[in-house]
């Protein structure tokens, strides 16, 4: 049987969460509240659409232009369970996509033992994390990749094997 999680919506094409062509899904809930929160729909828990990870599977496969799939919100790490198979599965697959993920969490909160095995999992089949709380004061159109000065861009496969947050180099 299939995970299910509830998402605010997906992206088929998305050129702005990452590098190429990418399937972004846009996870439903998220604590965080951020101010000038890019997706406010998406922060309550109640609502979103019931999907599965086979059924997003499905349109991934069905894309051969895809580089990749991008996790993002509301706050994915809060359904990382699912997510985990998600990531796995896209990992497997006979050609290389990459995993993004977009958090309000840190690196170093999601590796810590606080954050939950669930979540600590999902960072480890992520390939570049953006991470950090949205900050209003802080935004910039120039920024790539992400919307506000205080994130990060994370390699996450340098950064668990050197055990410290290394950025990623575009």
């Amino acid at each position: 049987m299939s995970e299910t999680l509830a998402l605010f919506g997906t992206a088929d094409d998305s050129i702005v969460d990452g590098p190429g062509i990418r399937f972004a899904l846009f996870t439903q809930g998220c604590s965080r509240d951020c101010p000038g929160c890019h997706n406010p729909g998406a922060q309550p828990y109640e609502g979103g659409v019931s999907t599965t990870v086979d059924e997003l599977m499905e349109k991934i496969r069905a894309n051969p232009l895809l580089a990749g799939i991008t996790l993002t919100g509301g706050e994915p790490f809060d359904q990382a369970a699912p997510l985990v198979k998600l990531a796995r599965r896209v990992h497997a697959l006979d050609r290389p996509l990459t995993v993004w993920a977009y958090s309000g969490y840190l690196f170093e909160e999601l590796e810590g033992q606080a954050a939950g095995l669930a979540a600590r999992e999902l960072l480890h089949e992520c390939d570049v994390l953006v991470d950090g709380p949205y900050v209003a004061a802080l935004r910039s159109l120039d920024l790539r990749w992400r919307g506000s000065a205080n994130q990060r861009i994370i390699d996450v496969v340098a950064s668990l094997q050197q055990g410290r947050p290394v950025e990623y180099d575009a």
